[in-house]
């Protein structure tokens, strides 16, 4: 196949502002990529756009398996809550309401 570039679970992108750190979440435009290593902003760096991590929750509400889970970029961490955050995936794993992580299965809206 001549047009096929590369597998996709991996991307390289620039550092926003502040930097990144190995294993944080950051939204990149639309995208949530988990940073493989760390970079300093303006920096290319490598970002996981698919698998399951554990990744900060909001706590008050509990996950169910399967359950959609949107990235609010303000507070960094993932929620139920649809309105004003952005689709990042589904709940790998049931998480407690006072859980302060869960596994999320990163899927990208449209897949």
């Amino acid at each position: 196949m001549k047009n096929f570039v590369q597998v996709g679970d991996t991307l390289t992108f620039t550092a926003p502002a502040g930097g990144v750190v190995s294993g944080g979440a950051y939204l990149i435009g639309a995208l949530l990529v988990v940073a493989v290593a760390s970079a300093d902003a303006g920096e290319p760096f490598e970002g996981k756009v698919s698998g399951v991590f554990t990744l900060p929750k909001a706590t008050g509400s509990a996950w169910t398996e399967g359950a959609k889970l949107y990235w609010n970029d303000t507070s960094r961490y993932v929620t139920v809550t649809a309105t004003d955050n952005t689709f990042i995936g589904y709940a790998a794993a049931a998480a407690a309401s006072a859980a302060t992580v869960g596994n999320v299965l990163l899927r990208q809206a449209g897949v």
